[in-house]
């Protein structure tokens, strides 16, 4: 016995079409960020004594860079891609206990796997900042002045936002 697509009904080729339409986005995303991203430098003086987690540079031992959400980790090699250089996370995915000993929002992002706060060494930040704001991926942007990291996060933008949601001196 053969199955011929007209033996379906109207439902699966609903859900057949949607779910190769999606297999083809990801694909696109996949293929246009990742390439970029694995040609992006890791290395001079900026990354001396840093350390990996999970293929991210981390500035110290506390950073978790192995939860973060597939969007996030998209829009990190969109960044890095860009910019020809390997992101240094300060912060990424943090316990709720983590969160409230270092003094972070009750419903942060980082304990949603949602969030990183990172810099690029040698890119000024005032670049990582200008490219953050007009990048779709990037739902909240906290620009921190007196530090040498960006907070960036893949909330969903609220409804008329045309640009990330902004805090912290951006």
């Amino acid at each position: 016995m053969s199955v011929v697509w007209d033996d379906f009904n109207p439902d699966t080729e609903v859900v057949l079409m949607r779910l190769l339409s999606s297999l083809i986005v990801m694909v696109g995303l996949l293929g246009a960020c990742a390439p970029m991203a694995m040609f992006a430098s890791g290395s001079g003086s900026g990354y001396n004594g840093l350390r990996t987690d999970w293929g991210t540079f981390v500035s110290h031992d506390n950073v978790n860079a192995f939860c973060l959400s597939p969007k996030l980790r998209l829009l990190i090699w969109d960044v890095e891609g860009h910019f020809g250089k390997k992101v240094v996370m300060n912060s990424g995915y943090r316990t709720p206990w983590h969160n409230a000993s270092v003094g972070g929002a009750e419903a942060s992002y980082h304990t949603k796997c949602m969030a990183a706060d990172f810099y690029i060494p040698g890119v000024p930040k005032s670049r990582i900042i200008a490219y953050a704001r007009n990048n779709g991926l990037v739902g909240g942007l906290g620009c921190y002045p007196g530090q040498n990291f960006v907070h960036v996060d893949v909330r969903d933008r609220p409804r008329g936002y045309r640009g990330p949601v902004t805090f912290s001196g951006c």
